[in-house]
């Protein structure tokens, strides 16, 4: 079968990856979305589908209720490391918005909502290493530190391993080693990195650090230094695996513009107990693997909303925790209704906003909107949710006045409107399409009474990742008031489509 990079052209950051007998999982970062940490199933390394997610809330504080001003944007869960020990499955992430790190685990990796335990200190980036029926964590920025959990990982073991390993080069480096990922192969412990250099090529890059003994003396080695001609943005970060076969291959990522960052795979060879990415050190854009393609579900979807339960697809997520009573698909039956119970100053500040990845090259989302429920002071609609988002949708204003608006995050941190028209009827579709094509990364509103003739509205945002959020560019469905909670809106036929 041939592959063809990437492999997954949409956000899916920091992969980690496991094999139990012919079956791949990765877990990834979604951050402040939830439900969060995606597991992704794969037979093949190449066709990837989610199957469930590690937790369906984090906490429920401020934090990520967006109350008193408190977010989890940028934060959440970072750098997940996934590994398989002593028939459970385990999951290990940082929140720095918490100052903790997670350790959840199941015996189940494709249901949803695992058990947990929490540890009041922060591993920075921390990767799993069971070595001879011991646990530990292996972590740390420049400064890489190791500490022995206890035998059941619930917490740091008293007395166990727990000291410095080594320190990495803090010259010409703008971000030294961190996004650990540990190995024990063959008698050696392999130890993979980023780092960003500000000297060479000034890109992110993959170093391994190798030793015969867990806490000795460890070599070094540059494994990959390449960015497939884009933009000088290293291919780094990820994790490698091997075969039922005994053949090797690496998943990292890229910093892909305002898609976020996406997932290549490339091949691993092994030459004196050094593992060599890629091929002649350089990410393939294609090659031939030795496996049969996996049939899998999408990774993005359109969704009539017309369900008998109140239970999304997997591939939703909401910006933060959800109000739970406040989204429904069977109080309007064919529709989601989302109601309001509580108020917002803009976009990043609204609840129950419920989200998908966008995709490259081109992608495009709509939705049918009615308007009937809505008071004055509410807005619904379609957004482009990063920090510098753009949203198109229908205003309540007084006196039961509505308009079409184009609204935008201004310079000053304020939501802006852009334009607007009035709007007569209760039932109008809109539309974002985007186009990450060669990094042009625009996106442009529509709004159609008919779903035929679609009329473009406010001009292009221009969408940049930004580190505010953290997170590629997603479609959004929100719904919030700044006046009145009480309200509701109802949406059917959301549409995805893909383009080259």
């Amino acid at each position: 079968m041939k592959i063809q990079n990437p492999i997954i052209w949409a956000d899916m950051p920091d992969p980690d990856i496991i094999r139990v007998g012919d079956i791949y999982y990765m877990v990834s970062t979604t951050m402040f979305v939830m439900p969060g940490a995606p597991i992704l199933k794969s037979k093949d390394l190449y066709h990837w589908e989610l199957v469930s997610y590690v937790f369906n809330t984090i906490e429920d504080n401020d934090i990520y209720q967006l109350k008193n001003g408190k977010t989890a944007y940028g934060k959440g869960q970072w750098a997940t490391s996934l590994r398989f020990f002593n028939g459970l499955y385990y999951a290990c992430f940082v929140c720095h918005d918490m100052q903790k790190t997670y350790i959840y685990y199941t015996d189940d990796i494709e249901k949803s909502g695992w058990e947990r335990y929490v540890i009041n200190n922060v591993f920075h980036d921390m990767s799993f290493l069971f070595d001879n029926n011991r646990s530990y964590l292996i972590y740390g920025n420049g400064d890489i530190k190791i500490v022995e959990l206890k035998d059941d990982l619930s917490g740091i073991k008293d007395g166990g391993v727990n000291q410095l390993l080594f320190s990495t080069p803090s010259e010409n480096i703008m971000l030294r080693c961190e996004g650990c990922r540990a190995y024990k192969i063959n008698g050696y412990y392999y130890l993979l990195f980023i780092e960003w250099p500000n000297d060479g090529n000034s890109r992110r890059r993959v170093v391994c650090y190798r030793s015969k003994d867990l806490l000795g003396e460890y070599d070094r080695k540059i494994l990959l230094d390449d960015d497939m001609e884009y933009q000088n943005q290293g291919i780094a970060q990820g994790a490698i695996i091997d075969t039922p076969e005994g053949e090797w291959y690496s998943i990292l990522f890229q910093d892909h513009g305002a898609v976020g960052r996406i997932p290549y795979l490339l091949p691993v060879s092994w030459e004196d107990d050094w593992p060599n990415l890629g091929v002649n050190e350089k990410v393939p854009e294609s090659f031939e693997i030795p496996f049969e393609a996996y049939d899998t579900k999408p990774l993005i979807v359109s969704d009539s909303f017309n369900h008998n339960e109140n239970k999304l697809d997997l591939r939703w997520q909401w910006n933060h925790n959800p109000e739970e009573d406040c989204w429904s698909f069977t109080e309007h039956p064919g529709y989601l209704r989302l109601r309001t119970q509580s108020l917002a100053t803009d976009i990043l500040t609204a609840r129950n906003t419920l989200t998908q990845r966008t995709s490259g090259p081109q992608c495009a989302f709509s939705v049918e909107l009615k308007t009937e429920g809505m008071k004055a002071g509410d807005y619904a609609g379609l957004v482009a949710l990063q920090g510098n988002y753009g949203a198109i949708g229908i205003r309540a204003d007084e006196n039961n006045l509505k308009r079409i608006i184009v609204s935008k995050k201004g310079s000053d941190g304020r939501q802006i409107e852009e334009e607007y028209r009035l709007f007569a009827d209760s039932r109008i579709l809109i539309k974002i399409e985007f186009d990450f094509r060669n990094s042009s990364d625009i996106a442009k509103f529509y709004y159609s009474q008919d779903g035929i003739g679609w009329i473009k509205l406010g001009s292009d945002l221009h969408m940049t990742y930004t580190l505010d959020l953290f997170i590629g560019y997603r479609i959004g469905i929100f719904y919030y008031s700044q006046k009145a909670a009480g309200g509701f809106a109802d949406f059917r036929n959301f549409s995805y489509e893909s383009r080259q």
